[in-house]
């Protein structure tokens, strides 16, 4: 289940909204678009603050940008035949191509992209992006997490 806080390491809710768009930009440009979102965000808020703002806060910047995304998507998982709501759910899905996981942690290490990219899997998607906006700089908290990704 996803949990709220990070803690440091050395290594480097509720369904609540939705907002479609019928563009479908490339994966790389799109992930370029949303970390100009994100940097905007970081400008204004800084570090410091829950990951529920910054989630709050980045949608509303996707959504004035027009590109589409879903809150809090729930993700079942699939075991031995079966659909089991277990309780995960992705941070936010853009554009039905790209995860975001949002951390607002010391550091991210080594099991949050090993959760990310079993979120990937799990959803069928070839993308994430591990947004990590306890940095004073965006650029140096964002972590990139490919799932067969042809670069």
């Amino acid at each position: 289940m996803k949990k709220s806080a990070c803690s440091a390491l050395s290594a480097p809710l509720r369904l609540c909204g939705e907002h479609f768009s019928m563009k479908s930009p490339d994966i790389n440009q799109l992930s370029s678009q949303i970390i100009g979102a994100a940097i905007e965000v970081h400008k204004h808020l800084g570090p410091g603050l829950l990951e529920s703002a910054y989630e709050e806060c980045l949608c509303r910047e996707l959504g004035l940008r027009g590109i589409g995304f879903e809150r809090q998507k729930p993700l079942p998982l699939e075991y031995k035949g079966g659909k089991l709501d277990c309780g995960y759910r992705l941070d936010v899905l853009v554009e039905n191509q790209i995860l975001l996981e949002l951390k607002s942690c010391d550091k991210v290490g080594p099991i949050h992209v090993a959760q990310t990219l079993t979120y990937l899997r799990l959803a069928g998607l070839r993308l994430g992006l591990i947004l990590n906006f306890n940095v004073a700089m965006l650029r140096d908290g964002v972590v990139r997490v490919a799932n067969k990704l042809e670069e």
